[in-house]
């Protein structure tokens, strides 16, 4: 599994984060989720593990209310087109906004933050595209309906400051791997411009992987064609993640012994 301990850590913290107290430790479910692969007899899939609240009363108080958690895993097909990764996709601006930092903990992965990437997503979708751009209350780039964004300018990666996002483990995986191929990133103020101007962009997240944006807004970027950097960022990803480079086997825990 790749980046097991990172995903659950962020579980974890998500939990806390709302103040629910989940009823198995960092170790337990971790285990969990490794059976869940071995039971579904999974070579190659996705992993769903939700904390929920049961039903033991309706409101909005959880007091008294026992957590559950359950892990799914299942086959998974690429989940921007099985030809993303080497077509590129095409992208909207969302007329839907990222909710400020004061109104939903940005940090903690939630379910109930999905409502506002359906509407992000539901939308540009209806006109045609394969996926929304969401910006914040300011009018600064936020991130994708469900990925974090990079984009590429003078060979230097750049991305959003992830005030209003949540700052992806797949976001981590790519700055790691831009510190390998000697890539240097910033975290800057983002506007749309920027990415109209950029040489190179992409999305990156544990579902999508990392995909090209080859237009935002009816604006080809650079070529118009997945760059360079972008490639080769795909190629060094698909090899940590399938173990073939020995400078990130840290990243992965073995499912079967």
């Amino acid at each position: 599994l790749f980046r097991l301990a990172e995903h659950t850590d962020r579980l974890c913290g998500s939990a806390h984060v709302y103040g629910m107290p989940l009823p198995y430790d960092r170790a337990t479910l971790m285990a969990a989720q490794l059976e869940a692969v071995r039971a579904n007899q999974l070579a190659n899939g996705y992993i769903r593990t939700l904390a929920f609240y049961g039903p033991e009363r309706l409101g909005l108080s959880p007091s008294g209310v026992r957590v559950h958690v359950a892990v799914a895993a299942f086959p998974w097909a690429a989940y921007l087109g099985a030809d993303a990764e080497q077509r590129g996709i095409r992208v909207k601006t969302s007329s839907f906004v990222r909710a400020p930092a004061n109104a939903a903990p940005p940090r903690a992965k939630i379910a109930a933050a999905y409502a506002n990437s359906i509407l992000a997503h539901q939308e540009v979708a209806a006109e045609g595209f394969d996926e929304a751009l969401l910006l914040d209350e300011r009018g600064l780039v936020a991130e994708g309906a469900g990925e974090n964004l990079f984009i590429v300018e003078k060979g230097a990666l750049r991305e959003p400051a992830t005030t209003s996002a949540l700052p992806g483990i797949t976001r981590d995986t790519v700055r790691e791997l831009a510190r390998d191929l000697t890539l240097s990133v910033r975290t800057t103020a983002l506007t749309r411009d920027d990415i109209y101007l950029a040489d190179e962009a992409f999305f990156c997240g544990t579902a999508a992987e990392i995909v090209p944006i080859i237009e935002l807004d009816r604006r080809r970027i650079g070529s118009g064609t997945p760059g360079p950097i972008t490639r080769r960022l795909i190629e060094c990803f698909r090899a940590a993640v399938r173990g073939h480079d020995g400078r990130h086997l840290d990243w992965l825990t073995p499912v079967w012994a």
